[in-house]
């Protein structure tokens, strides 16, 4: 297939990494035809200025309205989805992530789709004081996870019925200018909000957005079909280090360190109480086994498969977030 008649569709397109591989494709020229698929009306703030074809629709609506939204489409990046936390079920995670992975898929078959590169997580192995590979059972230990294990046993179950190859990328613990996600973290240690957890002993895996893409990118045109790959930053870092780095971005390093079961104990209230007065829980049980317990991943098949490496170290990814932010006036 020639570069000048490529066509790719990018679901999830408003969001912080759609929008990113959206952008990537426009600028890289590798696509001179793409589309986001955004729910809504008006087009989304990421997507102003670039040459991107918006086009409306829901992953979980009837498989008919994206087998349209899919028509002339040669690859899809399925980046659609919702993030764990406070206010959002198991049942929304479900219906997001499992249902809406599948109809996706389904649509793409029909519709003639040659690949899906769909986004899932390396956290649905769970934690893990060692480095994990893909080859990991899962082992979910929140509703996100699961979720995200569910979609991915979804789609091999779905293999034997559709033409549409499919390659899972695993992305990490993804930051970078854009991120608003990331962005509670760095006001809430600007605001001396932040606490360390037991600590701040246990392993995150951070990668930053450039390399989050480059990475998606690679497995989607030299990954085998139906091969996953994990996609992380050059080295896991402790917790410590990490609100360290963050903090010194800002100009103030957490240094209060608080007992894991204290922190399980206060969120474990914020989940019982918060809905009653009709807010989002401040702390959450997911968000303290995020800053409790390790997580960490091997990326060896990506780079002897794919060529991949990341190549932004935190310091860098991290002066470059807080540029970014304070430019458009989201940090002092």
């Amino acid at each position: 297939m020639s570069v000048q008649s490529r066509s790719v569709l990018v679901t999830g397109g408003a969001g912080f990494l759609g929008s990113a591989i959206a952008r990537a494709l426009v600028l890289g020229g590798g696509a001179p035809r793409v589309r986001a698929m955004v729910r809504g009306q008006g087009r989304p703030e990421r997507l102003e200025g670039l040459d991107v074809g918006v086009v409306r629709g829901d992953v979980t609506g009837p498989t008919a309205d994206l087998e349209r939204c899919f028509a002339g489409v040669d690859e899809i990046f399925h980046a659609a989805g919702r993030l764990g936390g406070g206010g959002v079920t198991e049942a929304e995670l479900h219906r997001v992530h499992v249902e809406g992975t599948v109809n996706v898929v389904r649509a793409a078959s029909n519709a003639g789709v040659r690949r899906v590169t769909y986004l899932s997580s390396p956290g649905l192995l769970g934690p893990s004081d060692a480095l994990l590979d893909e080859d990991a059972p899962p082992a979910p230990s929140n509703a996100y996870e699961r979720s995200k294990a569910q979609a991915e046993a979804a789609l091999r179950a779905l293999r034997a019925r559709v033409r549409t190859e499919v390659v899972i990328v695993r992305p990490e613990f993804v930051y970078g200018p854009g991120d608003v996600h990331v962005l509670r973290l760095f006001q809430a240690i600007r605001a001396r909000r932040f606490a360390l957890v037991a600590g701040g002993r246990a392993f995150c895996h951070p990668t930053f957005v450039t390399d989050a893409v480059t990475g998606i990118l690679a497995a989607s045109d030299r990954g085998a079909p139906w091969r996953t790959y994990h996609v992380a930053g050059p080295r896991p870092v402790t917790i410590a280090e990490l609100a360290t780095t963050f903090g010194r971005a800002v100009g103030v390093v957490p240094s209060l360190s608080v007992p894991a079961w204290l922190m399980n104990a206060l969120a474990a209230s914020c989940e019982a109480v918060a809905p009653l007065v009709g807010l989002a829980p401040p702390v959450t049980k997911s968000a303290v086994d995020f800053f409790a317990r390790s997580r960490q991943f091997a990326t060896r098949r990506a780079a002897e498969e794919l060529g991949w490496r990341p190549t932004v170290d935190l310091e860098q990814g991290v002066a470059a977030t807080v540029a970014w932010y304070r430019e458009h006036g989201m940090l002092p």
